[in-house]
């Protein structure tokens, strides 16, 4: 990569509304996963692995906890000539709004790369989890001499609409283009893919929200459509019908888009299958984190099955399975986990502070507790015998201490839960 100029950009993208409670104290990129990550984390990994090490992250909401990761995280030798910087909302002589959609996002930034030296701009997004070589991606832009390269993923006709659909020909470049088209429509949408692809019907190449820019390309684009909002509500589509050179970089490896509760909790209980499709033990691809130099997890008695355990956990539950916990975690005696997320927490509480509050609830949870199908957020203290059980059949809601979206009960942060109380299906 050291021979292709390129800076990376990566979208920070708006409130998060769809993931509250998550993202009520902060942004979308900053929601922990895999029990010791950030979503922020597989974006920049990727980057890093592929040689891309000039970053800017763009945020507007909720950015304080994900600045403060960067900061204590990623930080350069000075002969690497590598960084990531944070890139908040902010008002200039120009523009006076917050960012307007991704397109206006990036618009706004690009005064802040004037002083770097690239040809091309990698534009990626913070809530998506993926392994991908963009060194690759780079080098196909190159071969296909093309303005603008999208990466693109082959998806079946059900999942179709969910997406902005590419129109790809034989030689891989995009002829047409249309946001989430209706089911009725898909017939004309079908894209040459290979044969794997072809025989399990994922014969519709879906957007992935990544793209490769020449530079001067992008700077013309923006010329020219002086109030365009988004890339693939607009430039996109106005570049194609323009007979610009819009490649597809075809990519059939794991990819999803971490933009509901539902999503989130699914992606993070696959990583606890034997062989998940996403891998965190990939010894040429880390993904990388902040090193808290916590010690190792203490496991009395439990029995384990498809547990993913973090850092510095002390463990006394019953069992834990299919489940992820999150760094400093505490399980009382008897416990059952099952199906669930514990994000952990961000400090210890100390036997001293236990001592002058005998009747709890303990940061962590508690003795005898029951929670299956449920989010556990950070900070928590859960009582003894809680029962928290999620399940589909349960109506949407949200209290002070919890919400349910999707049939998952999620804990706030911070959330204190009584002893004795029962949140869910058997309440």
């Amino acid at each position: 990569m050291s021979k292709i100029k390129m800076i990376s950009l990566i979208l920070g993208g708006g409130a998060g509304s769809r993931l509250y409670p998550l993202t009520s104290q902060r942004s979308k990129p900053a929601v922990p996963i895999g029990g010791k990550y950030r979503l922020i984390d597989i974006p920049i990994s990727n980057c890093l692995n592929s040689g891309v090490r000039r970053m800017f992250v763009v945020t507007q909401f909720n950015s304080a906890s994900l600045n403060q990761h960067i900061k204590n995280t990623y930080i350069f030798d000075n002969f690497s000539h590598g960084f990531v910087d944070i890139l908040a909302a902010e008002q200039t002589p120009s523009s006076d709004k917050w960012f307007q959609g991704t397109a206006d996002a990036v618009r706004q930034s690009m005064h802040h790369m004037v002083n770097h030296v690239f040809d091309y701009l990698l534009i990626l997004s913070g809530d998506q989890l993926y392994q991908m070589n963009f060194e690759e991606m780079a080098n196909y832009h190159i071969k296909q001499q093309a303005d603008l390269t999208i990466a693109t993923i082959p998806v079946v006709a059900r999942d179709a609409p969910g997406f902005g659909i590419m129109k790809v020909d034989e030689s891989g470049f995009i002829k047409d283009f249309v946001e989430k088209p209706p089911l009725e429509t898909l017939d004309q949408w079908e894209s040459v893919v290979d044969d794997v692809y072809a025989e399990a019907g994922r014969v519709y190449q879906a957007s992935m929200g990544i793209y490769i820019f020449n530079k001067k390309f992008l700077e013309k684009l923006f010329e020219e459509n002086p109030d365009a909002l988004d890339f693939g509500k607009e430039i996109i589509p106005g570049a194609i019908a323009d007979g610009s050179r819009v490649a597809s970089f075809p990519f059939g490896g794991y990819w999803t888009d971490i933009g509901t509760i539902r999503s989130f909790y699914e992606a993070n209980i696959a990583l606890t299958e034997p062989v998940p499709k996403f891998n965190l033990f990939d010894r040429e691809n880390p993904i990388y984190t902040r090193a808290r130099l916590l010690g190792p997890s203490k496991i009395f008695g439990t029995w384990l099955n498809q547990a993913v355990i973090a850092d510095g956990c002390i463990i006394h539950a019953k069992t834990i399975e299919r489940s992820i916990v999150g760094i400093r975690s505490r399980v009382g005696d008897g416990t059952e986990i099952s199906n669930s997320v514990v994000m952990g927490n961000d400090y210890y509480e100390t036997i001293e502070q236990m001592l002058l509050n005998p009747d709890g609830p303990h940061l962590g949870i508690g003795k005898n507790c029951y929670i299956r199908n449920a989010i556990i957020e950070k900070n928590c203290r859960v009582g003894h015998g809680v029962l928290i059980h999620g399940s589909l059949s349960l109506k949407e809601e949200e209290t002070s201490t919890y919400c349910v979206r999707d049939g998952i009960i999620v804990l706030k942060k911070g959330a204190i839960i009584p002893d004795g109380a029962r949140i869910g299906l058997g309440a």
